[in-house]
């Protein structure tokens, strides 16, 4: 097993075929280094191994792609979506494969209550067909852009902000005591979101002290600086009160 910050890539290996199966970007978020995906594919092209990325949190325009995987150039043998397939209403999932992968018509995987429903499978359709003739990914794309470089101005104002990341609508925010150590605000990353949510903003936090905003594809850019406003008012407060 290879762990990194951003995706966790697990070697397994089934007769003479092994895989590789990561996240192309953590939703925490942690985004890769430029290059590092284009290099674990050619690691598997020489050696034939399956590239699979798991875009469940990232796919569907999240990142303003897509796919995560657009950003670095990068097609996968395998990719798995799921969640926000069923339009946030509806239960499915759905593996997309290179051809010479696509077996399922073959075999029997077993059968389930939930398994092959024209309802979700319609539901699934017409989520994409939404996103595509909204526009969507590009709004993601957008409305993130804006909200990176809002917060850029947060953090040349707010010592406590240590980092801010991020690609489209997944957006983390690391609180720290100290930007040098980088040593974790956890109290304060609590303290602020307990303020935020008594303003009508809920997100969550991440490994204690990363807020991590995971917005809808239809926010606009006014509800995005309406959110980066409470956020930022949250911030303030709770360094004044030395949380």
């Amino acid at each position: 097993m290879i762990c990194t910050r951003f995706a966790s890539l697990v070697l397994e290996r089934e007769g003479d075929v092994a895989a590789v199966i990561a996240e192309p970007a953590r939703a925490v978020p942690y985004l890769p280094p430029p290059g590092y995906w284009q290099a674990v594919r050619e690691a598997c092209d020489r050696h034939g191994t399956l590239l699979i990325f798991d875009e469940i949190p990232t796919g569907l325009g999240k990142t303003g792609r897509m796919f995560a995987c657009e950003h670095d150039g990068v097609v996968p043998d395998i990719l798995v979506l799921g969640k926000a397939l069923g339009g946030g209403a509806l239960p499915i999932a759905a593996v997309v494969a290179r051809p010479e992968l696509d077996v399922a018509g073959a075999w029997a995987f077993g059968h389930y209550t939930h398994e092959k429903n024209p309802v979700t499978a319609r539901a699934a359709l017409t989520t994409i067909e939404i996103i595509e003739s909204e526009g969507l990914v590009e709004n993601a794309r957008e409305v993130g852009a804006f909200a990176m470089e809002r917060l850029a101005e947060m953090q040349a104002r707010h010592p406590l902000i240590g980092d801010v990341r991020g690609r489209g609508l997944l957006i983390g925010i690391e609180l720290v005591r100290d930007r040098d150590s980088k040593e974790p605000a956890t109290d304060a990353a609590e303290a602020v979101l307990y303020r935020c949510l008594d303003r009508g903003l809920s997100f969550k936090t991440t490994m204690g002290n990363v807020l991590t905003l995971t917005p809808p594809l239809v926010t606009t850019q006014q509800q995005m600086a309406d959110a980066l406003a409470i956020i930022e008012a949250s911030i303030a407060e709770v360094a004044r009160e030395g949380a």
